[in-house]
């Protein structure tokens, strides 16, 4: 059993607050950075976070909007800030982080423009000490559910051994478990990856498909999830674990994903721009979709579901051209590499 240690959440997003829920519950002392001041005066007066209708937080969990107070003395760091943002805002915590302290990414993404992956982001905006022990958890997680107490499991991936190990005892409880792994590349792609695929599941629901062409999508895009990760350096079997195949089920069939449910959108005909205007949380997939295209034409790695995803959401593909592509494509043999 870990003895409790002073964690700071950065990033109050749903993601990160059902983190920081995990931690406090648990009894580490827990500091949720927050940009927002409205949403920083909602968790420390009233125990709830607008990101999370309706959850009650532990007492004791606190919201900070200044980023240095609340890194300052922190002996876990869990950088939750949408993808894009990580870079910023992590590089603005640096300087007041402490030596000693165990970084932990959970953003799920791939960097515009630079097409890093969350650790090697970090890996520029931070100090080196800091990155010694650094450590990325992902897996299938909808933040309600964590935050409610629903049995979950998610993987940590770092490596340093002990690192993970710790982070893993950290984190670990009657509700969230947690499964360590060595192969961090494998992990942040699958993690990043699987809301590409999401967004197709959601978009050929919106066309009015059923079980069947999600099924397809899920399987097909495992593959082509898993070809990119090998292209870069990701071990094959991290794709069929938690980080892999079980965050791209749940994202691709639960009621609770956003990319799902901006892609069922534009299924039914919507725009883009109209659908993200209406959503308080980020989509990352949206974004992760562009990288992942240009990512995997950069290894030239065939990536058929991702390319007709562009299409849709940069070049005015209509959805249903898009799957009739990806339905009529020369017939080839099942190959998973």
């Amino acid at each position: 059993m870990s003895q409790p240690v002073r964690a700071v959440v950065v990033g109050a997003g749903a993601w990160g607050t059902a983190l920081g829920t995990v931690l406090a519950q648990k009894g580490h002392d827990v500091t949720i950075w927050s940009y927002e001041p409205e949403v920083a005066q909602s968790i420390n007066h009233e125990g709830l976070n607008p990101y999370l209708e309706g959850v009650s937080l532990p007492k004791g969990m606190r919201a900070e909007t200044r980023l240095s107070t609340a890194v300052k003395g922190a002996e876990l760091v869990v950088s939750a800030s949408p993808s894009q943002f990580v870079r910023r805002v992590m590089a603005s915590a640096a300087p007041h982080l402490e030596p000693d302290a165990l970084v932990l990414s959970a953003s799920k993404g791939i960097e515009i423009g630079s097409l890093l992956r969350m650790d090697e982001v970090l890996a520029e905006a931070l100090p080196e000490p800091a990155m010694r022990r650094f450590c990325v958890l992902s897996g299938p997680s909808f933040a309600r559910e964590v935050a409610a107490g629903q049995p979950t499991a998610v993987v940590i991936a770092s490596r340093d051994e002990a690192a993970a190990v710790r982070a893993r005892d950290l984190f670990q409880t009657t509700t969230f478990r947690v499964y360590t792994n060595p192969d961090v590349v494998g992990v942040e792609l699958g993690g990043a990856l699987k809301n590409v695929i999401a967004l197709a599941a959601g978009t050929t629901a919106g066309l009015g498909f059923g079980h069947n062409t999600t099924a397809a999508l899920i399987t097909r895009g495992l593959a082509e999830m898993t070809r990119l990760g090998l292209a870069v350096g990701a071990e094959k079997a991290t794709f069929y674990g938690l980080a892999g195949l079980g965050d791209l089920v749940l994202t691709c069939t639960g009621s609770l994903s956003r990319n799902r449910t901006v892609g069922y959108r534009l299924g039914r005909g919507e725009q883009l721009d109209r659908i993200l205007s209406d959503m308080t949380a980020v989509a990352e997939g949206v974004q992760t979709t562009r990288a992942a295209y240009e990512l995997g034409r950069r290894h030239r790695v065939e990536m058929p579901i991702t390319e007709q995803m562009f299409a849709i959401l940069y070049e005015g593909r209509a959805p249903a051209e898009a799957l009739r592509a990806l339905m009529t494509r020369d017939p080839k043999p099942e190959e998973w590499t």
